[in-house]
């Protein structure tokens, strides 16, 4: 028993260390966003960079996890680790975009709409009033803080699943029974 409580520990400590450095990471790259005034914007580049980032943090812990742990880790483990880290991440993004949303930019929601409703006429030139109206409900809907902090927390939990899933089949190396 004493040695499992060890390894539940030491993943623990690896869970929070990493977590917060995804959620560090991930903030600065929001506020660099914000400086260059996309931060309300949907573009693609800016989720690929997302990714890189989180499946590069996530790798690197599982591999310290492996390596601090006499160079075993189980898949259980390395999902573990990345499930983790994408829900102390997700809850720190949740922070950060609270306080850019209500203080640092309060019109940043507004923007993102026009953003969202402008792509939309952009796609559907031929829409009636009466389904712009729907759309744009829908919108406001979705960016209530709640809701969007619910989707960024479950997205974030998704999100850690499949890459920690990835990640651990490649870094996995089981214990010799």
């Amino acid at each position: 028993p004493k040695i499992m409580e060890d390894q539940n520990l030491e993943l623990k400590n690896h869970i929070l260390q990493y977590g917060s450095i995804l959620g560090g990471i991930s903030v600065v790259f929001g506020l660099m966003l914000y400086s260059l005034e996309m931060h309300y914007q949907n573009d693609t580049n800016v989720t690929i960079v997302s990714l890189v980032i989180t499946i590069g943090v996530i790798a690197f812990a599982q591999f310290n996890y492996r390596t601090d742990n006499d160079g075993f880790m189980s898949l259980s483990q390395g999902i573990k680790i990345g499930l983790g880290m994408a829900a102390i991440s997700g809850i720190i993004n949740v922070l950060y975009f609270l306080v850019l949303s209500n203080i640092i930019d309060p019109e940043m929601m507004n923007k993102a709409i026009e953003v969202g409703m402008n792509e939309f006429l952009d796609q559907n030139p031929e829409a009636s009033e009466e389904l712009i109206e729907q759309v744009k409900d829908m919108q406001e809907n979705f960016t209530g803080p709640l809701t969007s902090s619910s989707v960024m927390i479950i997205f974030s939990l998704l999100t850690g699943l499949v890459i920690s899933l990835v990640t651990g089949l490649f870094l996995k190396r089981n214990r010799p029974e």
